[in-house]
C-alpha cells in the first residue's frame, strides 16, 4: 500500500545546522534553491561561470561557486544537472569531497562535523550505476512532480507540489528523515509526499517519457498530421485539429482525469474516443510498450543513451534536425504568430 507523508511526518529542524549545495541552477535548481533558502536552510549554489544560469543565480542573491567548492562545504549535495553530465560532475568534483566532516574556518565551510548526503530528483545515474556512492554517505531522492517554476509558485502561495522520496542508502539512520525535511522545506509535505524507490521512479519516469508523454504523443501528432496532409487537407487546418487543440484535452485530463475529460467534450468526440481510440492503440502497440519497458529495466536504453553522449551525439542531432524539418513545425511557427496570447 502506498505510503504518503505530510507536514506532521517531517521535521524541518533536521536541516537546521545543515548546508545544502545545489549543483546546477536550471529550472528545478532555481526553484528548489529559493524555497530551501526561504525555509531557513543554508544554501550554496554551483553553476558554471559565464552561463545564463550563473547570472540568474547572482540576480537571485546567490554567489555561485564551482561544484567542487560547493560539495566540500555542504552536508547535503543535491545534483540537479542534466542526467548525461551528472556522472562526470560527480567523479571530478563531488566524489573527492565525500569525506566525513568538513574543513573548519575557511571559505564556505562550516564548523560542524557530519556525514555527507547525496540528494537527487531523478534516479537515472544511481539506477544505472553511473554514480556509485561510497557506503558512508546517505543517498536519497526528493522529486517534485512538477517543474521548478511550479514548485516555486506553489511555495510562494503557501502550498506545495506533490513529490516523491526514495532512500537508496541509509548510512546514518537519518536518510528518510533528511529526505522528508528537505521535502518539507519545499512545502511538498503540505500536498503529500509518496515513498518510492530509485528503481521504480527511474523506470516509470523513462517509460512515461518514451511511450506516452514525449515519444508517444509526438509520434501520434505527426502521424495524424501526415494522414490529413496525404488525404489532401490544408496543413493549417490539420495543425489545428491534431496539435493546437491538444492542450485543451490534456488540461481536462490533468484536472478531471480521463473520465472527466470525456464528460468535458462533446458527445460526438467522446463516442469517437471510446470506439476509435482502441483501433489506434492496439494490442500490437501495447506489446511494443512492454518491449520498451523491458529495454529500460534491462539497462539497454541507458547504455544506448550513455554511448550516444560519449560518441558525439550524431544520431541524436540528426533526429532533432529531422524533427525540426517536418512540415508541422513550419506551419506551427506561422500559426503561432497569429496567437497573441502565446507571444512573450
Amino acid at each position: 500500500m502506498v505510503k504518503i507523508y505530510y507536514d506532521q511526518d517531517a521535521d524541518l529542524n533536521l536541516l537546521k545546522d545543515k548546508t545544502v549545495a545545489i549543483i546546477g541552477y536550471g529550472i528545478q535548481g532555481r526553484g528548489q534553491s529559493l524555497c530551501l533558502r526561504d525555509s531557513g536552510v543554508r544554501v550554496i549554489v554551483s553553476e558554471m561561470e559565464g552561463t545564463l544560469n550563473f547570472e540568474a543565480a547572482k540576480k537571485d542573491g546567490f554567489t555561485p561557486v564551482g561544484a567542487s567548492e560547493a560539495a566540500k562545504a555542504a552536508d547535503i549535495i543535491q545534483i540537479l544537472t542534466q542526467d548525461h553530465v551528472q556522472a562526470k560532475v560527480y567523479r571530478e568534483s563531488i566524489k573527492p569531497n565525500l569525506k566525513k566532516g568538513r574543513p573548519k574556518g575557511r571559505g564556505l565551510a562550516s564548523n560542524s562535523q557530519s556525514h555527507k548526503a547525496l540528494c537527487f530528483s531523478h534516479g537515472f545515474n544511481i539506477r544505472f550505476k553511473q554514480i556509485k556512492p561510497p557506503k558512508n554517505v546517505d543517498v536519497f531522492m526528493v522529486a517534485p512532480k512538477g517543474p521548478g517554476a511550479l514548485v516555486r509558485k506553489m511555495y510562494e502561495e503557501g502550498k506545495g507540489v506533490p513529490s516523491l522520496i526514495a532512500i537508496y542508502q541509509d548510512a546514518t539512520g537519518q536518510a528518510k528523515g533528511l529526505a522528508l525535511a528537505y521535502a518539507k522545506a519545499l512545502k511538498a509535505t503540505t500536498a503529500g509526499v509518496i515513498e518510492t524507490t530509485f528503481d521504480e521512479e527511474t523506470e516509470t519516469d523513462l517509460f512515461g517519457e518514451q511511450a506516452v508523454l514525449c515519444g508517444g504523443v509526438s509520434e501520434l501528432i505527426k502521424a495524424g498530421f501526415d494522414t490529413l496532409i496525404d488525404a489532401g487537407y490544408q496543413p493549417e487546418i490539420a495543425y489545428f485539429e491534431v496539435l493546437h487543440e491538444l492542450k485543451l484535452i490534456t488540461d481536462l485530463i490533468q484536472e478531471r482525469g480521463i473520465s472527466g475529460m470525456r464528460r468535458g467534450v462533446s458527445n460526438t468526440a467522446c463516442y469517437g474516443d471510446l470506439t476509435r481510440g482502441p483501433r489506434i492503440i492496439t494490442q500490437k502497440t501495447r506489446k511494443e510498450m512492454q518491449k520498451i519497458l523491458k529495454e529500460i529495466k534491462s539497462g539497454k536504453f541507458a547504455r544506448e543513451w550513455i554511448k550516444e553522449n560519449e560518441t558525439g551525439r550524431k544520431n541524436f542531432d540528426a533526429l532533432i534536425k529531422a524533427g525540426d524539418d517536418h512540415l508541422i513545425e513550419k506551419v506551427g511557427k506561422q500559426l503561432r504568430e497569429m496567437m497573441p496570447w502565446m507571444k512573450k
